[in-house]
């Protein structure tokens, strides 16, 4: 084994890398935050040691915490599904994402706003129809601002978040159509807040329309926003509020309803586990 100053192996960075991810693995059996005593226990590693990789993941991105308890960050997506695994949020959605596909005929998607990035958590699209340019997969990053999931995401932000974004946001032109002027889009952040969604015409892709609406946690932040996409020649913007804000709406309050459910449960069985 290597020592203090000794140069390190192979075999002790293979050991360490499969230590790291058993403390991000540690998060999918009991809920999205845990305490260092749960993750070392958990991961299988000592209290140092999962300390060291919790400060480590925290420090690149990957991992949040309050100084007591730790969960992942979205960007943890970019490693693989432990995000999803953790917080549930994609499997509990699909199915009501299928579900709406089927009713508008027309695809679904749902992020998590990363940064001043959206971040695609799920996604399903209409059978051999191709609606973007852009090859967006799960996992895949878009800047928030063209976009109307990223929109809404940025509605809910803090005000004195969303003053900085909007001094420090680079706001990129992907069509002809993409608001490029900070203050506008701060009038539209605002319209936004107020009506509850957001429509957004063929300001990231030429021929893209869509139309998003916020997903609620209990307390009644927004973590994350559902939209339904489509070519423009499918439905006009007003066809498109009258046709389907409302199974967009409904859908989001049935994932919400669902993933309010599982709180409870893991809550529950924290709390009989206590008892223990």
């Amino acid at each position: 084994m290597a020592g203090s100053g000794s140069p390190i192996s192979k075999g002790d960075l293979v050991q360490s890398f499969e230590r790291g991810l058993a403390v991000i693995r540690a998060f999918d059996g009991r809920g999205p935050e845990l305490t260092l005593t749960e993750v070392a226990e958990l991961a299988g590693v000592t209290r140092a040691a999962a300390r060291r990789f919790l400060l480590t993941l925290a420090e690149i991105g990957y991992v949040h915490t309050d100084g007591k308890r730790f969960r992942l960050r979205p960007r943890v997506l970019e490693l693989g599904n432990a995000y999803l695994s953790s917080q549930g949020l994609a499997e509990v959605a699909t199915p009501h994402m299928e579900q709406l596909v089927a009713e508008v005929d027309d695809s679904a998607a749902l992020c998590v706003l990363e940064e001043d990035d959206i971040l695609y958590v799920a996604l399903v699209r209409t059978a051999a129809r191709r609606i973007m340019a852009l090859n967006v997969t799960i996992g895949s990053r878009i800047p928030a601002h063209p976009s109307s999931m990223g929109r809404v995401l940025l509605a809910h932000q803090p005000d004195d978040w969303r003053a900085a974004y909007l001094a420090r946001a680079e706001l990129q032109p992907f069509t002809p159509r993409t608001v490029e002027d900070p203050a506008k889009l701060g009038a539209i952040l605002d319209r936004t807040l107020a009506d509850g969604y957001s429509i957004v015409d063929q300001e990231l892709d030429l021929g893209l329309r869509s139309i998003a609406v916020p997903l609620h946690e209990p307390d009644g932040t927004v973590s994350a926003s559902l939209n339904v996409s489509m070519h423009s020649s499918r439905r006009s913007v007003d066809e498109m509020r009258d046709q389907l804000l409302e199974p967009l709406t409904r859908t989001a309050s049935a994932i919400e309803a669902d993933l309010a459910a599982i709180t409870r449960r893991r809550r529950s069985f924290s709390i009989s586990g206590d008892d223990d």
